[in-house]
């Protein structure tokens, strides 16, 4: 973990520009998660979101990691004091279903899981390379992956990597934020498709309320003119197999007939589109 100061998460949220981005990423989440179907999916940190309230998956479990930021403020009950975890242990304050463990070290079966969102997961990891391994490993062919991170290339991006000199980081990340363009080129080596990218949150970095109003013009003009450079982004991406691609409807050859044989009426066959 880097030695250099990080805002606290759970503080954060409840300031101006806090409330304001976890609103944006959660209407895109919201958006997004509905269409998405299978039987298990995982929210990895942030308990301060609910990535998955509009998901219709049912198994949805929100897995935190004690070593990581993102995971605060839930912490992991103490060992000595409780050495059998009661069911209240497994759940958090919410009444999410709740997996502590090493986010490094994934406790689920390969395969095993059809959707992952990690909201800023990757900015507190001290290995982002190897989490997102870790999702490639325990997704299904064709499960979906979730990124939500603040874009170093934008107006936050810029305060926050002078405030971090100056010992007053802007927005809470332990290490460097992590550029879209580095998150597509990664997820790309890991066989991932990326299916969309979004940027959002256009604002100027400001604390205040009344300032961050004032600006509120910024929303649809930012959209339009400068996309790229939203303070926040998501990122989509599908977990494509080699020998798995789908190629479309598939012509079916003509029956070679006998003489004096006519072929029986037959229903033409659609292809689902999964």
């Amino acid at each position: 973990m880097s030695d250099r100061p990080i805002i606290d998460w759970p503080a954060w949220t409840d300031s101006p520009p806090g409330r304001y981005v976890l609103a944006w990423e959660q209407a895109q989440l919201d958006r997004v998660v509905s269409d998405v179907f299978g039987y298990h999916a995982l929210q990895l940190g942030l308990p301060q979101l609910d990535a998955l309230r509009e998901n219709r998956m049912p198994c949805r479990g929100l897995v935190l990691d004690a070593a990581s930021g993102a995971s605060a403020p839930y912490t992991y009950p103490p060992v000595q004091a409780q050495p059998q975890p009661t069911p209240s242990d497994r759940y958090a304050p919410d009444g999410r279903a709740t997996v502590w463990c090493d986010f490094l070290d994934l406790p689920f079966e390969a395969q095993s899981v059809d959707l992952i969102v990690m909201p800023h997961t990757l900015e507190f990891t001290r290995d982002p390379h190897r989490l997102l391994r870790e999702a490639e490993r325990v997704l299904m062919p064709e499960g979906q992956l979730i990124i939500l991170g603040f874009n170093s290339l934008s107006l936050w991006g810029a305060r926050q990597s002078f405030g971090k000199m100056a010992g007053r980081p802007f927005v809470p990340a332990a290490h460097d934020l992590i550029a879209f363009t580095r998150i597509k080129d990664w997820i790309k080596l890991l066989g991932f498709e990326l299916e969309r990218g979004r940027f959002g949150c256009y604002r100027p970095p400001l604390a205040h309320e009344p300032w961050l109003s004032r600006f509120a013009f910024m929303e649809q003009a930012g959209d339009r003119w400068w996309p790229i450079f939203g303070a926040a982004y998501m990122v989509t991406a599908v977990k494509r197999v080699r020998g798995m691609h789908l190629v479309g409807p598939i012509k079916a050859k003509k029956p070679v007939l006998a003489p004096g044989l006519t072929p029986a009426a037959t229903q033409k066959t659609h292809h689902p589109r999964i």
